[in-house]
C-alpha cells in the first residue's frame, strides 16, 4: 500500500498508513472547528493549505517522506472544509421541530452516502475540466505550490515550512486564548447598537471573533466590499424601510430590527442570492457540456485497453468500480428516504417519494457536480456558490412534491412533506459540496506528479471520517445553544445557521403556499441590477475590479455579527498583501498571511466546540463567566483594545518571519 511505482519505475510513499491516520487526525479537529464556525458564521475556511504545512512539517522527520504522500494529507483533510458544509441544510430539519437532535445513524449516512456519490461523480469529469481544460484551479495551484516549496530538500524549503507551522499555530492559541478569555466575559463579545431611523430602525453588531477577521483575510477584498454592499442594502435600506412600514410596533430597536431581518430581509437576500446562482449556471453551460464530451472521449482508451498507454498520472478508480460504489450508495439513499416516509406518515406513498427522490438525487447530483466542478475550476472552492446551489435544489424539490404528492395526501402533512424536501437536499448538497473541493485536490495531484487513484480512494476515507464526526459535534452545539428560530431555543445564544434557516424556511414557503414571493422578487432584481454593475465594473476596470452578486447576497441575507469582522479582515489582508508586494519576498509573505488566518479560525472553532461541550454539560448559560453584566462596558473597551493589539502583532510577526 504504501508504495506506489513512479514514472521512473522506483518505488515511493504516497497512500501510506501513517499519511491516512495523520490526514484522519486533522481532519477530524478541522471538521469540527468548521461546523461550530460554519453555524456561527454562515462560512466555512478551506483546509488543504494548513493541513500541507502541518504535514511537511511533521513528517519530514521520516526519510522516505515524499511530496506525494504529503499531498495524500491534504487531501484526506480537505474533506473537513467540504463534508461540513452539510451544515448548511442539516440542521433545518431541527429548524422546523422534526428533529430535536441529530441521530447518529440518519446523520451519518445523509454526509457519508452523499459524499462518497460526490467522489464518484467528480472521477469522470477529471480528465475534462482538469486535465483537459485551461481553468485556473486557484487553491489547487497554491497548495501545489506550498507542497512544492515546502517538500524541498533545501535550507529554504525547511525554513518555509517550519515557518508555515508555526504561523497555523500561533494564529491558532492566540484566536484560542481569545474566545477563552470572550467565554469568561472580561472581553466583550461584540460590540452592538440599534437605534431608530425615521419610522424605522436599524443598527450593526461588530463580533469580536478573529475567525470571522481571518474569514475576510482569505476572501479577499473584492469579496469584502461586496459584503459590506449586502450589508448597506439590508440594514441601511432594508431593515428600515420595512420595519417603518408597520405601524405601532412595540419592544426594543434591537428586537424590532431582528425580526424585521428574519422575516422580511433575509428573503431578499435570498432572491439576490438565487438570481446570482442561476446567472452563473447559465454561464457554465456551454463550458460543462463541452467538458463532459471530452471526458466521455477520454474513457474510450480505458474501454480500449490502452491503459498502460496512459501516464500514471491519468490513472483514476476503474469505472466499472465507480458505478459499483454509485449503485451500492444508491440502495441504503432509497431505505432513507422509505424511512422518513413511513416515519412522516406519507407511508401511502411511500414508493413515488422513493423512486421520485432516487431519480431527482441522480440526475441533479450529477448536474451539481459537473456545475460545482467547473466553478470551482473558475473561482476557486471557497468563492463557489454552494448555498445559491442549495436554494436551487431545495425549491426544485419542494415544487415536485408540491405538484407530485401533496394533492394525493390529506391536509396536515405539510410539515412531513417539508422534511422530505430537506432530505433529498442534504444529499445532493454533499455531492455539490464534494465535487466542489475534490477537483481542486485533483488538480493538486496532477501538478505534484501523484496518482489520482489514490487521491481518490483518499478522499473516501477523508469522507468517512469527517462524517463520523459532524452528527455529535452537532448534537453537542444543538444542546448547549440551539439554533436561531428552532423550537424552543434561546435566541440570545442560539447558533445563526444562516443557510440552514434559510433552505428550510423556503422549504415551509413553498409547500405550505405562504412565502412572500414579492420579497424575492425585489432580491431577485437587485440581483439582476448587481450582474449589470458587476459587469461594468469589469469591463472599465479592465478586469481588475468585480463586485460579485452572490457575496452581494450573502452580505444581505447574513447577520451583521457575521458580516462586518468579514469587512474588516479582507480590509485588513488587502493592506498585509499590499506591504508584501513591496517585500524582497513577497508570496512567501503573502503565503503565512493565509496561513496564520487558517490558524486562527481553527483555533477559534476548536475552542467553540471545546467550550459548547462545557455549556451543554454543566447546564449553565456562561459556565466560564468570571464578570457580571455590570462589566459590560468596561468589557467592551478592553476587548477591542486587546484584539485590535493582538491582530497588529500577528501581522507584524508574520511580515519578520516571510521577509
Amino acid at each position: 500500500m504504501a508504495n506506489q511505482q513512479a514514472a521512473a519505475g522506483e518505488p515511493r510513499s504516497e497512500l501510506t498508513w501513517r499519511g491516512i491516520v495523520l490526514g484522519v487526525v486533522i481532519t477530524v479537529l478541522f471538521t469540527a472547528a468548521n461546523v461550530f464556525f460554519g453555524l456561527k458564521a454562515g462560512l466555512t475556511f478551506a483546509t488543504s493549505i494548513p493541513a500541507a504545512v502541518i504535514s511537511m512539517a511533521l513528517l519530514r522527520g521520516f526519510k522516505d517522506s515524499t511530496i506525494q504522500e504529503n499531498n495524500i494529507v491534504q487531501t484526506v483533510a480537505s474533506a473537513a472544509g467540504t463534508l461540513s458544509s452539510i451544515i448548511f441544510v442539516l440542521p433545518g430539519l431541527v429548524m422546523i421541530g422534526w428533529w430535536t437532535g441529530f441521530p447518529f445513524w440518519e446523520s451519518f449516512l445523509i454526509c457519508l452516502l452523499g459524499g462518497v456519490l460526490g467522489v464518484m461523480y467528480s472521477i469522470p469529469l477529471r480528465r475534462a475540466l482538469v486535465t483537459g481544460s485551461d481553468l485556473p484551479y486557484p487553491e489547487g495551484v497554491a497548495c501545489a505550490e506550498v507542497l512544492k516549496v515546502g517538500s524541498g530538500d533545501d535550507a529554504r524549503g525547511v525554513e518555509e515550512s517550519r515557518a508555515g507551522l508555526h504561523a497555523v499555530v500561533w494564529g491558532s492559541i492566540v484566536s484560542a486564548v481569545f474566545a477563552i478569555i470572550v467565554a469568561t466575559r472580561v472581553f466583550a463579545s461584540d460590540v452592538k447598537s440599534y437605534f431608530k431611523v425615521g419610522e424605522g430602525v436599524s443598527g450593526f453588531d461588530f463580533a469580536l471573533s478573529m475567525a470571522l477577521f481571518a474569514v475576510g483575510h482569505l476572501v479577499g477584498l473584492w469579496c469584502g466590499v461586496a459584503m459590506l454592499l449586502g450589508a448597506l442594502i439590508g440594514w441601511g435600506w432594508g431593515v428600515p424601510h420595512f420595519s417603518a412600514l408597520v405601524p405601532g410596533l412595540s419592544g426594543s430597536p434591537e428586537d424590532i430590527a431582528g425580526a424585521t431581518w428574519s422575516h422580511q430581509v433575509r428573503f431578499l437576500g435570498a432572491g439576490t442570492i438565487g438570481v446570482a446562482a442561476i446567472w452563473t449556471l447559465l454561464k457554465l453551460v456551454k463550458p460543462v457540456w463541452s467538458g463532459l464530451v471530452s471526458a466521455m472521449a477520454a474513457s474510450k482508451v480505458r474501454k480500449a485497453g490502452n491503459l498502460d498507454a496512459l501516464p500514471r498520472t491519468e490513472h483514476d478508480i476503474p469505472i466499472g468500480i465507480v458505478g459499483a460504489i454509485m449503485l451500492a450508495s444508491f440502495a441504503p439513499i432509497a431505505w432513507l428516504f422509505g424511512h422518513l416516509a413511513n416515519a412522516t406518515g406519507l407511508g401511502a406513498q411511500m414508493w413515488p417519494l422513493v423512486i421520485g427522490g432516487l431519480i431527482y438525487c441522480v440526475v441533479m447530483s450529477f448536474l451539481v457536480s459537473a456545475v460545482c466542478g467547473y466553478m470551482a475550476g473558475l473561482i476557486g472552492s471557497s468563492n463557489s456558490p454552494l448555498s445559491g446551489i442549495g436554494i436551487l435544489v431545495v425549491i426544485g424539490a419542494a415544487l415536485l412534491l408540491v405538484f407530485g404528492v401533496k394533492p394525493l395526501l390529506e391536509p396536515g402533512h405539510e410539515k412531513g412533506l417539508v422534511a422530505f424536501a430537506l432530505f433529498v437536499t442534504a444529499v445532493v448538497f454533499n455531492v455539490a459540496a464534494i465535487a466542489n473541493n475534490n477537483l481542486q485536490d485533483l488538480k493538486t495531484g496532477q501538478l505534484v506528479d501523484a496518482t489520482p487513484s489514490m487521491q481518490q480512494w483518499a478522499l473516501l476515507i477523508g469522507v468517512l471520517a469527517g462524517a463520523a464526526v459532524i452528527p455529535p459535534v452537532l448534537d453537542l452545539l444543538n444542546q448547549a445553544y440551539g439554533f436561531a428560530g428552532a423550537p424552543g431555543a434561546d435566541p440570545t445564544k442560539a447558533l445563526a445557521a444562516p443557510q440552514a434557516g434559510l433552505i428550510s424556511a423556503l422549504a415551509q414557503g413553498v409547500i405550505q403556499n405562504n412565502i412572500d414571493w414579492s420579497l424575492i422578487e425585489i432580491g431577485a432584481g437587485i440581483g439582476v441590477a448587481l450582474i449589470v454593475l458587476d459587469a461594468l465594473l469589469k469591463k472599465f476596470s479592465h478586469g481588475k475590479a468585480h463586485l460579485s452578486p452572490l457575496a452581494v447576497g450573502l452580505g444581505i441575507y447574513l447577520p451583521t455579527s457575521a458580516t462586518l469582522m468579514v469587512v474588516v479582515g479582507a480590509l485588513a489582508g488587502a493592506w498585509f498583501d499590499r506591504r508584501a508586494e513591496r517585500s524582497s519576498n513577497p508570496e512567501s509573505r503573502k503565503q503565512l498571511g493565509v496561513l496564520l488566518a487558517s490558524g486562527m479560525i481553527v483555533g477559534e472553532g476548536l475552542i467553540g466546540v471545546v467550550i459548547a461541550a462545557v455549556v451543554a454539560f454543566s447546564g449553565k448559560d456562561a459556565p466560564l463567566a468570571l464578570v457580571g453584566n455590570d462589566f459590560a462596558t468596561a468589557s467592551v473597551w478592553i476587548g477591542g483594545i486587546v484584539f485590535v493589539a493582538a491582530m497588529f502583532a500577528l501581522y507584524r510577526w508574520a511580515e519578520r518571519r516571510g521577509a
